[in-house]
């Protein structure tokens, strides 16, 4: 996978020089240089924009020696019954389980499975309408969203697969023991991990379609930060700004169990910081070196897919009005998180959001911050809190038994061993 990549060039997509146009914004010139003064913050940062998951690389590269399904297969089995059970495991496989397996010396289980049950409020409340607005977010800049326009994701059936493949991964990490062992959320993120390194290999192995000068290495580690630490980011953000520098018992356990998911998800503890100012930094220092550039046949194209999606799990009343609000709210979250709330902008590139776009999303969003509030309550009050996080659980698992069985492919053309395999398919998930 790594034999033709030049580690020695620094691509385009790295700024780290005065003037340059970043992914942080406009009128942040000061902030901006007070980032880079940190050059040891910039420079782990500029390491980890050229790394790769070397455990779950080494694993994808014996696909040509194994072929795709088989190695999905064996995944699948050494996370359901343990390595021991997978005959003849390569010790890459071996390797790659082990590494989920070790448990880093921070991490606090309990604390884990208590920011599960607070985040469990807004997964089954609030997550349903803004997980397509949020899956915007990756494809706003042509440096991190060309993989995916690469692996086939231009279409809105395809984009609408991504968006519930998404919605489901992280529906699936606040279920209750999900990221233990033998959890679902822990097997989850082995399949994300290994999709990331299929989708690796498959655009390494065509140099036409990539130009490294350009946007340097697939997928680096620096690129799976937004989707694991935005919500603690946000946080954190908060509390600086409220001159607060600890976090709450509950504060602490909400950045736990995110922290220890992006841990599963084989981002390097690094980049996991546990202080606010910390993960503020870090997150601020990616945003200061990534080049903005907005492609209109890259980004533009899977922002209409994405925003043309049909998330329907069916045709029934229930589910089409719940799509009715949950498309507005999407393009109200577009607009105010990446056209400074210009709707001419956001028309110009294809989204078009009328007043009663916003009036829907209005009264969408009071009725969804009305039954968090609820349930928020509820958890507090000892006779209601075990039965309020039952209707939880319940509501999650409706929720993914709608989104249906994740696929998670990408383009299964490219993936091709020597024995000819031809339509591989695989469970993973897009991050």
């Amino acid at each position: 996978m790594y034999g033709s990549f030049d580690f020695t060039v620094v691509p385009e997509r790295f700024a780290d020089q005065p003037g340059d146009v970043t992914q942080l914004g406009d009128g942040t010139e000061k902030q901006r240089r007070a980032i880079l003064s940190n050059r040891e913050r910039v420079e782990v940062i500029r390491a980890y924009s050229m790394m790769g998951d070397l455990v779950a690389d080494a694993y994808a590269a014996l696909m040509r020696q194994y072929g795709f399904r088989a190695l999905v297969d064996m995944l699948v089995l050494a996370c359901d019954s343990g390595i021991e059970s997978v005959a003849g495991a390569p010790p890459e496989l071996a390797a790659f389980i082990a590494d989920m397996e070790r448990k880093p010396d921070w991490v606090d289980m309990a604390l884990v499975e208590e920011g599960a049950r607070i985040d469990r409020n807004s997964a089954a409340n609030f997550g349903p309408f803004i997980i397509r607005g949020a899956f915007i977010a990756t494809f706003m800049n042509k440096y991190s969203a060309l993989p995916m326009a690469i692996t086939n994701t231009l279409s809105s059936e395809t984009a609408g697969r991504r968006v519930k493949e998404t919605a489901t991964f992280f529906s699936t990490s606040v279920l209750p023991g999900a990221l233990e062992r033998f959890g679902p959320g822990f097997k989850a993120a082995a399949m994300v991990r290994l999709m990331h390194s299929m989708v690796r290999a498959n655009i390494l192995r065509r140099p036409g379609d990539w130009d490294q000068r350009v946007y340097g290495f697939p997928i680096p580690q620096v690129d799976q930060m937004p989707a694991g630490l935005i919500p603690i980011f946000l946080l954190s953000y908060k509390m600086i700004a409220e001159g607060r520098t600890e976090f709450t018992r509950e504060e602490r356990a909400r950045v736990e169990l995110a922290r220890y998911r992006c841990f599963l998800l084989g981002l390097p503890e690094e980049l996991l910081a546990d202080t606010p100012q910390g993960i503020v930094d870090l997150m601020s220092t990616r945003a200061a070196t990534l080049r903005q550039d907005y492609d209109d046949n890259i980004c533009g194209e899977l922002l209409r897919a994405t925003m043309a999606a049909d998330l329907r799990a069916s045709d029934s009343f229930a589910e089409t009005v719940h799509a009715f609000f949950e498309r507005a709210m999407a393009k109200l979250f577009f607009l105010r998180s990446f056209m400074g709330g210009d709707r001419a902008k956001a028309a110009a590139i294809g989204v078009d959001i009328g007043v009663g776009d916003l009036i829907v999303a209005g009264a969408a969003g009071a009725f969804v911050a009305a039954r968090i509030g609820l349930f928020a309550l509820a958890s507090r009050l000892p006779g209601l809190r075990n039965i309020a996080d039952r209707r939880l659980v319940a509501k999650i698992e409706k929720q993914l038994a709608g989104y249906g069985k994740a696929h998670f492919t990408t383009d299964a053309t490219s993936y091709r061993s020597r024995q000819g395999e031809g339509n591989l398919a695989a469970d993973h998930s897009p991050m």
